[in-house]
């Protein structure tokens, strides 16, 4: 039995691995073609006779930290006078609804059109507000900002031309940039993950004509392209993945710009990460029970239905690595006395190395796009990206046993430091804010697990020396150094908190 759910899980892993592997094939294959690992900018297609109205949303829930920053820098979008609709969906029981109307009333005196649109409920949560300031909106185009994100002055004049290039363009991504990666381990680790998803993914879809998807902010949308496939839904906790593949099954293509980048703030806090990440990794599969039928219904080739399919259900890697962690020292321990299987068996598993090869391709082509000094950093920060990835196999495996058993679960929100940078400037460091609890809150329940696995997976690390197994031993050493960091990360900014906080 033990041998048997070991070989699903290496099998499952490799099938996502191996998905990477294609991505950064097909990355290499751009590459070359276009002459070199960091091109030219893509010119911006030419400027429209008229520029169209643009609505830009800021969906905001509690954002004291941040709001002011996020509005400040939409209402400095260079963009035609009297073409700017700027809505602020605010959702807040907190003072951010005063600081919003401070900044919008603020910039109104200075000829900006900025409309505060409170709620006094989070009906459909974000996916709700979005919904709701679509019916107020003026625009024929709509951007979505975060709270945490910074857009340039250019943004516009960059996206909009990119979008009207092609009538059948509903939407173009910008590139995530990150404010405070150089913050914490944790920062550094979530930087690389989502360094592989836009330097590497995204360009590597579009080449292969798959899929892609609206990363929820820091892209522009026609309008006419979301009132098209339904409008945003709120059945979902991904609304962006759930709308971008309704679009583009009903027959709108989704481009991303790598040369456009908008900085956004990562989470600094661990509770914060785990919350934001169980809720992507429940809203994929949410998207994924919701929509695979009708992707396999139509009539897109076999490449794109298998490409999503993988996609959608990326998520499922962590159950299987999870299950990987717990079965692994006893199949050590069981291969050591002889009661395990035989020889054949595991050298069959070996063939899950090549799944491994495809995540350290992927990783190392997305540092090598994006940063000159790449060749330290990937080997500094990945083993952070893979110790992070199995520190947080419990939590997203919960996340993804929820979704599939159909059970709904609020939008948790990602608390916000406001942090710039690798320090925080003359801001409170984000540990004494009122935020700082929801920062670190978790299930108890989950946090005692996580811990047992701490435990276990250095306990398996002394199975596995004592048998003298020693080509498994880094693998165990990487299940050991996952569960400890979260586990470390966990209790260390546990005491930062002050007994004051939240």
């Amino acid at each position: 039995m033990i041998a048997a759910l070991y070989a699903l899980a290496i099998a499952g892993l490799l099938l996502y691995g191996g998905h990477w592997g294609w991505l950064a094939l097909v990355h290499l294959r751009t590459e070359r073609l276009r002459d070199g690992p960091v091109p030219e900018p893509e010119e911006t297609p030419p400027a429209p006779d008229e520029w169209p109205v643009v609505t830009v949303q800021l969906p905001l829930y509690n954002e004291a930290r941040v709001a002011e920053r996020l509005i400040d820098a939409c209402a400095r979008l260079d963009y035609p006078e009297g073409r700017l609709d700027i809505q602020i969906l605010d959702d807040s029981t907190d003072e951010t609804t005063a600081l919003a109307e401070r900044r919008a009333e603020h910039w109104r005196r200075r000829g900006r059109e900025v409309r505060v649109v409170h709620r006094d409920d989070r009906t459909g949560y974000k996916a709700g507000a979005l919904k709701n300031g679509l019916r107020l909106a003026c625009g024929t185009l709509v951007a979505v900002f975060d709270a945490d994100f910074v857009p340039p002055p250019d943004f516009l004049r960059r996206a909009v031309p990119a979008l009207l290039s092609s009538g059948d363009i509903g939407m173009v991504q910008a590139r995530w940039g990150h404010l405070n990666a150089e913050h914490s381990l944790l920062t550094k680790a979530q930087g690389v993950g989502l360094d592989a998803h836009f330097a590497l993914e995204q360009g590597a879809r579009q080449a292969a004509g798959c899929f892609l998807n609206f990363n929820g902010t820091a892209g522009l949308w026609r309008r006419a392209c979301i009132e098209d496939a339904g409008g945003w839904h709120t059945d979902t906790l991904t609304e962006d993945l759930d709308l971008s593949y309704r679009a583009q099954l009903g027959g709108w293509r989704l481009r991303y710009l790598p040369d456009l980048e908008v900085p956004a703030e990562l989470p600094a806090g661990l509770g914060a990460l785990r919350a934001q990440q169980a809720r992507w990794a429940k809203g994929a599969i949410e998207t994924a029970r919701k929509l695979l039928g009708p992707l396999w219904r139509s009539p897109q080739p076999l490449r794109v239905k298998a490409a999503g399919t993988v996609h959608l259900t990326a998520h499922l890697a962590y159950p299987l690595v999870l299950l990987a962690a717990l079965t692994h020292p006893a199949l050590v321990w069981l291969k050591h006395t002889g009661a395990g299987p035989g020889a054949f068996y595991f050298a069959a598993l070996s063939v899950g190395m090549v799944g491994f090869g495809g995540v350290v391709l992927a990783q190392l082509f997305a540092q090598r796009a994006l940063h000159p000094d790449w060749p330290r950093r990937f080997a500094t920060r990945f083993p952070l990206f893979l110790a992070g990835t199995v520190g947080l196999a419990l939590s997203n495996t919960r996340a993804v046993a929820r979704a599939l058993l159909g059970r709904r679960t609020p939008f948790a929100r990602t608390p916000k430091t406001g942090a710039a940078g690798a320090g925080e400037g003359q801001r409170a460091p984000w540990w004494r804010t009122r935020y700082a609890a929801d920062a670190l809150r978790g299930p108890r329940l989950l946090a005692w697990g996580e811990r047992a696995l701490a435990v276990y997976s250095a306990a398996g690390l002394v199975v596995v020396a004592a048998a003298g197994e020693w080509a498994a031993l880094p693998f165990q050493a990487l299940f050991a150094a996952g569960f400890a960091l979260v586990t470390g990360a966990a209790v260390a900014q546990a005491r930062r908190v002050p007994a004051t906080a939240g």
